[in-house]
Order: structure tokens, then C-alpha cells, then sequence
């Protein structure tokens, strides 16, 4: 592996080439959710549903806390590469999966306390618990591959290689897929089938991530344990992580108050609201292939010391971010109410959500500038700025929402929520110079 200086060209044709296999393994996502519900469906009773959702959604948030490996990693590693650093690109590999060995052996270990907790605030029905420790029970133990699949796909975003994600999340949904049909609908295995499916899922494809970062290990610095184990280096990455852990956790916080605070406007609104945020996952994930171009290209440019090609790679990524929001923005506002009619059957939910579809229409641009920060300032490795910006438009929804809510309701709400978007954006715009000053200086 020899990286050396970045010197290809910047241009649209790489932004793209970058992106679209992160949107395409994106849209691999919301397929295999429903299959999971589907599969377990076909047993004909409402607890096993239930069981595979609240255990995949307990699962989910643990595994998330670690979410901050794969953007942590991803600018670290592009500006190692950036700088030509072959070693320390190998060595960062190492560290980012010592965490997620680390990490998942924790969570092996606590089960029993980290299950309770969840159930304890998340109370259901004894039968529902039953089935869903069950499938707990099965998919904690890959709880270490599941972790390091974010540290590969890091590693491959850094290093330009996004069509391996792409692979990686295909090979894994594809064979759970395929595996939900087998154990579920051929066996009869019933909710531990769906877990046991995604069990073998997850260690295939942190396997195919392991050989898909081949090259790091071609390197023997990945092994060089006094470089691993370089105490500014760990001090700098666990700082890094730290701050995109904090702004990550304040931004899902952000998201779980809007759904707590729509429930006071009663059940009909509650699931307009759930159908309608479903249009803001499809941004993000649209989104997301141009912020994680935007991660390696920032990241190679800032190692490099170039603020030419920064600035140009910041304005590339953004030209197509803001395109791709345009185009979710008309799209919602022409095709947005055959969307609603798909999603909810109910009349009076269809009635409501159509209500408040032009919010979904206005947040894409609004949003824009923020889902494209996001992935300059990790590129950047700037976590600090990114905590404290996040805490500013933490608060500034807060009192939004506080004040909007009793005034305008549901709609109040709505706007409480793109008033954190445009926010986040201002908030991390304001610290874009200083991040250019940073360049060629470090942190």
C-alpha cells in the first residue's frame, strides 16, 4: 500500500464516484428492515413483530454508541493518507479495531444489566420481552464484528474505496435477507431464526471488511505496537472520538424529543409525524454518499496541508449536495402524497401527514448546509467545534420548541426541528474559517 501524495484531480467524476456507492448501500438498509418484519409476519401473531422491532432497536442504539469509530477513523485515516503516512494509515486500522474488540466485549459482558435497563425503559408485554431477549441473546455475542464493521468502513472511506462499503453492506443484508427466509419461513425458527440470520450476516461481513483493508496489514506497522500504542496519538483519537460521540448523542436527542413531544398531539399526529420523518431518513441517506466524499476528500487535502484543494473539495462535495437536496425537495412536493398513501393506510393518518408535507419539502435545502458540514468538519477531524455547535443548536431547539409549541403545535414542532437544522448549519459555519486557518498547523 502506498499512498504518497494526492495529486489526482479534483472533480466532479471522483465526487460521484465516491458518493454513489454510499447511496447505493444505503438504500440496501430500509429493504432488509422489512424483510425482518415481513419473515416473522408470515407466524401470524402481532408479539413476534414486535419482539424483532424493540430487540433490533435496543441492539441498534448499543452499537451505535460506537457509531464515532467510523467517522473518527475515517478522518484520521484520510489524513494520514493525505500526508503520505503509510505507517500511521496501518496503525490507525489497528487501534480503531483494539477499540471495537474492546467495546464489544463490554457489551457481551454487561448483557444482563444493559438488557434490563432497556426493557426497563422500554417496557413491554412479558410475552413480547420473552421473544426479544431471545433474539438479544443471540446477537449480543457479534457484537465485536458488528463494531469493527464501522472501524472498515472508516478505513475504506478514507481511503477512497467506498465501493467496498457498498459491497459490504450488500453481502451483509443480502445474505441476512436470504438467511430470514431460510431459518424463518424453511425452518419454522421463528424470532431466533431472524437473530441468528443477522448473527451469521455480521461476522460475513466484518470478514469481508477484514479482507477489503487487506492492504493495511501489508503494511507491517499495523503490528508496530509502540506506534499503535503511541500515547499522543491514542490521547488525540480518543479526543476525536470523544467529541463525535458527544454531538452525535445530543443529535440523537434531538431527533427522540421531536417523537416524545409529537405524542401530546395525540395518536393520529404521532404516526403522521413517524411517516413523515421517514422523508428526512431518505435526505440523510441520500445525503450521506456526498458528506462521506466530502470526509475523504477534506481529510486527504487537510494531511496534505492544502488549502486549494481543501476549498475546492468543500465546494465540489457541497455543488452536489445541494443538487441532490433540490431534487428530494421537488420530489416530496410532486410525489410526496402517493408516498403518504403507500406508508399509512389510515385515512385520518393520510389527512394529517398531508398537513405538514411541506415541511419535508423546505428541510432538505434548509438542511443542506449541515449534513454537508458534518462531513467537512470530520474530515477536518475538528470534533471539538462540531460538540460545541451541536450543544448551541441543542439548546437553540430547545427553546424553540418550548416557545413555538404552545403557539403553533404540531407545526410548531415541525419548525423546532428545521430551526435545529438551519442552525447547526450557521453554528458550523461560523467556525469554518478558523478551520481553514488550522490547515498545515494541526489541531
Amino acid at each position: 500500500m502506498q499512498t504518497g501524495p494526492d495529486t489526482a484531480p479534483i472533480t466532479h467524476k471522483r465526487v460521484f464516484k465516491l458518493a454513489a456507492p454510499i447511496v447505493l448501500s444505503n438504500a440496501t438498509v430500509p429493504i432488509l428492515g422489512a424483510v425482518d418484519v415481513g419473515v416473522v409476519g408470515q407466524m401470524g401473531e402481532a408479539a413476534p413483530i414486535a419482539a424483532v422491532a424493540v430487540g433490533a432497536i435496543i441492539l441498534t442504539t448499543l452499537y451505535w454508541i460506537f457509531g464515532f469509530l467510523r467517522m473518527g477513523t475515517a478522518g484520521l485515516v484520510g489524513q494520514a493518507a493525505g500526508a503520505g503516512d503509510d505507517a500511521e494509515v496501518s496503525a490507525l486500522l489497528s487501534r480503531a479495531l483494539m477499540v471495537a474488540a474492546v467495546g464489544g466485549v463490554l457489551l457481551i459482558a454487561l448483557q444482563a444489566a444493559l438488557f434490563w435497563g432497556a426493557f426497563w425503559l422500554t417496557p413491554v408485554t412479558p410475552e413480547v420481552e420473552n421473544l426479544a431477549r431471545t433474539y438479544l441473546s443471540i446477537r449480543i455475542w457479534t457484537a465485536p464484528f458488528a463494531i469493527a464493521v464501522y472501524a472498515f468502513t472508516g478505513w475504506l472511506v478514507a481511503m477512497e474505496r467506498t465501493m467496498g462499503v457498498f459491497w459490504v453492506q450488500l453481502v451483509m443484508n443480502g445474505l441476512n435477507i436470504t438467511l430470514d427466509l431460510v431459518f424463518v419461513l424453511g425452518f419454522g425458527w421463528g424470532v431466533g431464526g431472524v437473530a441468528v440470520a443477522t448473527v451469521i450476516a455480521e461476522v460475513a461481513g466484518a470478514g469481508l471488511g477484514l479482507y477489503l483493508c487487506r492492504d493495511a496489514f501489508a503494511n507491517l506497522a499495523w503490528r508496530d505496537w509502540p506506534r499503535v500504542f503511541d500515547r499522543v496519538k491514542l490521547i488525540r483519537m480518543a479526543a476525536v472520538n470523544r467529541d463525535i460521540l458527544l454531538r452525535s448523542a445530543m443529535l440523537m436527542a434531538i431527533f427522540s424529543s421531536f417523537v416524545v413531544l409529537g405524542a401530546r398531539f395525540g395518536t393520529v399526529t404521532l404516526a403522521a409525524n413517524e411517516v413523515l420523518i421517514q422523508f428526512l431518513y431518505i435526505t440523510a441517506h441520500a445525503m450521506d454518499g456526498f458528506a462521506f466524499a466530502a470526509e475523504s476528500l477534506i481529510a486527504r487535502a487537510y494531511g496534505q496541508g492544502s488549502l486549494a484543494r481543501l476549498r475546492r473539495s468543500v465546494v465540489m462535495t457541497s455543488q452536489w449536495g445541494m443538487g441532490v437536496c433540490v431534487v428530494l425537495a421537488g420530489f416530496f412536493a410532486v410525489f410526496g402524497p402517493a408516498i403518504i398513501d403507500i406508508m399509512a393506510k389510515a385515512p385520518d393518518v393520510q389527512a394529517e401527514a398531508r398537513l405538514y408535507l411541506w415541511w419535508m419539502v423546505i428541510a432538505p435545502p434548509l438542511g443542506c448546509a449541515a449534513w454537508m458540514l458534518d462531513g467537512i468538519f470530520i474530515g477536518a477531524t475538528r470534533g471539538r467545534d462540531m460538540r460545541n455547535m451541536m450543544a448551541l443548536s441543542f439548546v437553540i431547539y430547545g427553546v424553540a420548541a418550548a416557545v413555538l409549541l404552545p403557539i403553533l403545535g404540531n407545526h410548531g414542532l415541525w419548525l423546532a426541528l428545521v430551526i435545529s437544522f438551519v442552525a447547526r448549519g450557521i453554528t458550523l459555519g461560523s467556525r469554518y474559517p478558523a478551520l481553514e486557518k488550522s490547515v498545515g498547523q494541526g489541531q
